[in-house]
């Protein structure tokens, strides 16, 4: 890629550090994207021992480029996303992938189509840890950050992305099990109650 493309990337990409997310973080701020898509592909990195047979590079290549579409149109929380929204994202996304140079935007539009789709083990796998990424960071923020509703998303949120592995549903318990002790915990301590 030559450098003025890289900058319009990067400087694209940028755009993603202060577009912030419905999640707050421990200390007490919002979440960005970029916040939310680093620890994506972290998790992605650290679990490519549990999943020998997923092309763990493409998972990641997954995470980094998943939310992209919000450096055009902000975050919207998924219980608030309609149909409509998701069209123009991808409708603006897809305007600012195919103005990409060769290889690139042929890969990332292929990219899209399989996160869409959810047919190959690394697109069920992406699209588990981003709904489980998300349960997380709620769970390390406080209850005074959390929207009425998600004392009971949260409790399920990313369960169904999560039945096509055994360590998935693993995992999504012992998340589950964070979130009824963090509401216990706050309930007994005379922080919020449940709604």
């Amino acid at each position: 890629m030559n450098i003025t493309g890289l900058l319009n990337v990067l400087h694209t990409a940028e755009k993603l550090k202060d577009t912030t997310r419905h999640s707050y973080t421990s200390g007490g701020r919002h979440e960005s994207v970029a916040e939310h898509t680093f620890r994506l592909a972290l998790m992605a990195y650290f679990l490519k021992d549990e999943f020998p047979e997923v092309n763990i590079d493409k998972v990641i290549k997954m995470c980094l480029i998943h939310d992209i579409g919000e450096a055009f149109t902000g975050d919207i929380p998924a219980f608030e996303k309609t149909v409509a929204d998701e069209e123009t994202e991808k409708r603006l996304l897809f305007d600012w992938v195919e103005n990409l140079p060769a290889p690139y935007n042929t890969e990332m539009i292929a990219l899209y189509k399989e996160m869409e789709t959810r047919q190959t083990l690394e697109a069920k796998l992406f699209k588990a840890l981003d709904g489980l990424e998300a349960v997380i960071q709620h769970n390390e923020a406080d209850l005074s950050t959390w929207s009425d509703n998600e004392y009971e998303v949260n409790l399920t949120y990313a369960e169904d992305k999560c039945d096509f592995s055994p360590y998935l549903r693993n995992l999504r318990a012992v998340i589950k099990n964070e979130t009824v002790n963090k509401i216990k915990t706050t309930r007994s301590t005379g922080g919020l109650h449940y709604p």
